[in-house]
């Protein structure tokens, strides 16, 4: 369906983008989309449907961080 498509055709382009101005530094292998262009695609992609993501607060960040909560 065109919503995937147009997450899946903006990564690969970007990402493509990114290898052309990076190529020096990367060695042959296979690589993860850059986490950056990840999340700048997501964030277009919600923006586009008026949609926004919530942002961690401090304590969730260090809860998610560590293996002492909860236990």
């Amino acid at each position: 369906p065109i919503e995937v498509m147009d997450l899946s055709f903006a990564l690969q382009a970007l990402s493509t983008e990114y290898i052309a101005l990076h190529h020096k530094d990367l060695k042959p292998d296979v690589h993860q989309v850059p986490d950056e262009i990840d999340r700048m695609v997501a964030s277009y992609k919600l923006a586009s449907l008026n949609l926004s993501i919530d942002i961690l607060s401090k304590e969730q960040e260090e809860y998610l961080g560590s293996w002492d909560h909860g236990t």
